[in-house]
C-alpha cells in the first residue's frame, strides 16, 4: 500500500508573475519562496504555511472565460486560514470579488487574475 504524506504544492498557470505576486502576495499576504531554482520560463513560488502555490508564466491550455461564477462549482485549491474575516476584509479592499461556500462551512470562494479558483476555509 502507498503511504501518502499530504500535498507539497499545487501550481497556477499565470499570464503576469508579477501581476500574480500583486494578488497572492500583497492581497493574500503569502510569501515568495525565495529557493525557486532559474527555469526557463517565468515565475514564483509562495508559502502557504508548510506547502506552497507554484506560479508557472506559461501559456495557458484552459479557457479563462465561461467557468462558473461560484469556484467550488470548479477545480480548485483549498487553504485553511485562521481568520475568515481577515481574509473578506483584504478581498474587499482589493477589489476581489468572492462568494460563501454553499455548503455551509465557515469557507469562501475567489479568483486569482488569471480565472484560477481558490477555496479558504476556516480552520479555527
Amino acid at each position: 500500500m502507498i503511504n501518502y504524506s499530504g500535498i507539497l504544492h499545487s501550481s497556477m498557470i499565470v499570464a503576469d508573475t508579477e501581476r500574480s505576486l500583486g494578488f497572492y502576495r500583497d492581497v493574500l499576504g503569502m510569501s515568495v519562496h525565495v529557493s525557486r531554482p532559474d527555469l526557463d520560463f517565468p515565475g514564483a513560488w509562495l508559502n502557504v504555511g508548510g506547502q506552497q502555490i507554484h506560479l508557472l508564466e506559461l501559456d495557458n491550455p484552459d479557457p479563462v472565460v465561461g467557468r462558473p461564477a461560484h469556484g467550488g462549482r470548479d477545480r480548485h485549491v483549498a487553504i485553511g486560514v485562521d481568520n475568515l474575516v481577515q481574509l473578506m476584509e483584504a478581498l474587499e479592499k482589493a477589489g476581489v470579488p468572492y462568494t460563501a461556500s454553499k455548503s455551509g462551512r465557515r469557507a469562501l470562494f475567489c479568483r486569482d487574475p488569471d480565472g484560477n479558483a481558490l477555496e479558504f476555509i476556516e480552520t479555527t
